[in-house]
């Protein structure tokens, strides 16, 4: 029987990438460049899928735009260069893409990294060629706002109730309530289940393995 998927969308950091410890690595390191109250892992953990403006006001509220931007300048040049902590895809996440490649689903990425964030990664790690098209945070609304997976589905002119979008945030799961897709959460990434759960997504998995199993027998 065939599914009734046709386009698998995917979150980046905290679902196919590795990245979370860098992440927070970078924001502390930021904070402490420009003497702002030190934030605690938990607390940056908690904004990672947001667009990085909206993620500073979460930790930061009220700054001034100019310490804003130099903010996120030096989250840039740490997480971009100076972090010494590793940002590799989890193992089994190159076997997944290539099984929905070889399966002729579209597939998509909507992120809260930058364009060239993104770009760097891709082609880091060779996953380039699997994507169909992808939609980040700077060139679009961040997540929640729905925008950047409405966007991937009216591009690739593939319905919302044949989309699914796979995340390990809150963001994640509302942004997907919001465009009228599907949804499955993961459960290795940023939040915890009990957050991911509030949102009624089709599957909380807590493992890269149970996600390509999930998808070998639902997509």
């Amino acid at each position: 029987m065939s599914s009734q998927y046709e386009l698998v969308v995917f979150d980046w950091d905290g679902t196919l990438m590795d990245s979370a410890a860098r992440i927070v690595s970078s924001l502390k390191a930021a904070g402490e460049d420009l003497a702002l109250a030190a934030r605690s892992d938990l607390e940056c953990r908690n904004v990672i899928g947001l667009g990085m403006h909206e993620a500073i006001n979460a930790l930061h509220p009220g700054l001034d735009p100019e310490i804003l931007t130099r903010f996120a300048e030096r989250y840039r040049h740490y997480f971009l260069v100076a972090c010494p902590l590793p940002e590799v895809l989890f193992n089994g996440v190159h076997e997944i893409l290539h099984d929905l490649e070889q399966r002729r689903l579209w597939l998509g990425v909507a992120t809260g990294k930058s364009r060239k964030g993104l770009n760097r990664s891709l082609e880091q790690t060779g996953c380039k060629r699997y994507f169909h098209s992808t939609r980040c945070a700077d060139e679009t609304c961040s997540k929640p706002d729905p925008m950047m997976l409405r966007e991937i589905v009216e591009e690739l002119g593939i319905p919302p109730h044949k989309t699914i979008m796979i995340g390990d945030t809150e963001y994640d799961m509302e942004m997907a309530q919001r465009a009228g897709t599907a949804a499955v959460a993961v459960t290795y990434g940023a939040h915890e289940s009990h957050r991911l759960a509030n949102h009624q997504p089709l599957a909380c998995l807590q493992s890269v393995e149970a996600l390509g199993q999930w998808l070998a027998n639902n997509i």
